[in-house]
């Protein structure tokens, strides 16, 4: 048992373990979770209040989480002071427990401290971040047939621009990085830039790449893209791709085909039981998920692509309201709202808690306690099926009720 500064952790309940690379869950597991900062308390309450009644409701009693509260953000600063926004505690806790849930956390816009979930993914190596994106019938969207886009994302978590190596225009340090550039490489650059470097490695790359092929295998599904911009960059996106065949082809060799091979070998007729592996340029691929979505299951790619991409993706189904998310290392998963802490609205109980409520099944399917997942889906289902929704869809929808953050939770408990 690890020793914390500030943190109590349950007198009952049981560790998550792993053994020989499986989690091993208990009936009784200790979740971590953050509540998160601005709107993430209103929606982290009723959220839980989901988890619990679907647990609950699945195992009669026989199976319950222990709530473990650690911090981070501005909760953070109120327990521990002195500026610390990520406690040494909170990592701690994640290591110790394996599993652990967040709200959103503030990331200030051109200043002072780093996103505190890139910090969180780089110190834990949450090397995949996971996005599934699908339409739940009866959502508001932009396109003509959302049913089409059922995708998941797998974002490479740790390096490209998100490693935050940049220098200020102007500075001493981004002189010296342009007067290497210049007098050693030969690269002229203009003197007032700003000067930003973008690491994409051979192992983080085929680490993504492997977690998400090994993912296509275990639910027999029939495609992995590769997405990229390695016509334009080609020694970090381009690489990107090398790297991606490679990995499949060498540790895959029997479970995969490459589209070259596709119709080179098999006439385009990909054999029963094989996943296609094919690649798409990043901006043509905003076109294909438009276009075609039903033609790609998942989506492998660099960390900045992954952002955009899954952002996108979002829109299409009906906004980042009912988009979950997840970073995952070989066991530690950390799952999460993948919206930011709207501070206007925090404490009104009035938004959207599907992300973080998403967020948690696929938790509980990580856990293996598919039940619960099921329980959750069905009641989110059924209460956009009955227009009993947050105001966020309720002004986009004809003849609908608007619950607050609280009311829909009780919405989705009641039609589980």
């Amino acid at each position: 048992m690890s020793t914390y500064e500030k943190l109590s952790v349950p007198a009952i309940g049981t560790h998550i373990s792993v053994e020989d690379g499986r989690l091993i869950v208990p009936n009784d597991p200790i979740l971590p979770f953050i509540e998160g900062d601005g709107t993430g308390r209103d929606i982290w309450r009723a959220s839980r209040r989901v988890f619990d009644a679907a647990v609950e409701k699945a195992y009669n009693g026989e199976r319950h989480v222990e709530w473990f509260e650690i911090f981070a953000g501005e909760k953070a600063l109120k327990v521990y002071g002195d500026n610390v926004w990520l406690p040494e505690d909170t990592l701690t806790a994640i290591k110790e427990f394996i599993v652990a849930i967040k709200g959103p956390l503030t990331t200030p816009v051109g200043g002072g401290i780093r996103s505190l979930n890139v910090a969180m993914r780089q110190r834990l190596d949450l090397y995949a971040c996971v996005r599934p994106v699908r339409w739940f019938e009866g959502v508001p969207a932009p396109v003509k047939e959302p049913g089409k886009l059922n995708v998941i994302i797998f974002r490479e978590n740790t390096e490209d621009v998100y490693m935050g190596i940049e220098w200020k225009a102007e500075s001493a340090d981004a002189r010296k990085v342009l007067s290497f550039l210049r007098n050693e490489m030969g690269k002229e650059i203009r003197s007032d830039s700003g000067i930003g470097v973008k690491p994409i490695s051979k192992t983080a790359s085929q680490k993504i790449v492997r977690k998400a092929i090994q993912w296509a295998i275990d639910r027999e599904l029939t495609s992995v893209t590769i997405v990229h911009k390695g016509n334009i960059q080609k020694f970090t996106e381009g690489a990107f791709r090398e790297w991606a065949y490679e990995l499949a082809t060498m540790e895959f060799r029997d479970k995969v085909v490459t589209e070259q091979e596709l119709w080179d070998t098999f006439d385009g007729n990909l054999p029963e039981g094989k996943i296609l592996i094919k690649d798409r340029i990043a901006d043509a691929m905003f076109q294909q998920l438009l276009l075609r979505p039903d033609e790609y299951e998942v989506i492998v790619t660099s960390n900045l692509n992954g952002d955009y991409l899954s952002d996108a993706c979002a829109a299409q189904v009906g906004g980042l309201g009912l988009a979950p998310g997840a970073n995952i290392s070989d066991h530690y998963a950390l799952f999460e709202a993948t919206h930011g802490t709207a501070p206007k609205y925090a404490d009104k109980d009035v938004i959207n808690p599907g992300s973080v409520i998403l967020s948690g099944v696929m938790m509980f399917d990580y856990l293996g306690w598919d039940e619960v997942s099921k329980l959750i889906i069905r009641g989110i289902e059924r209460a956009i099926g009955a227009k009993k929704v947050t105001y966020d869809l309720h002004r986009q929808m004809e003849g609908a009720t608007k619950l607050k953050t609280s009311e829909f939770a009780d919405a989705i408990i009641e039609l589980m």
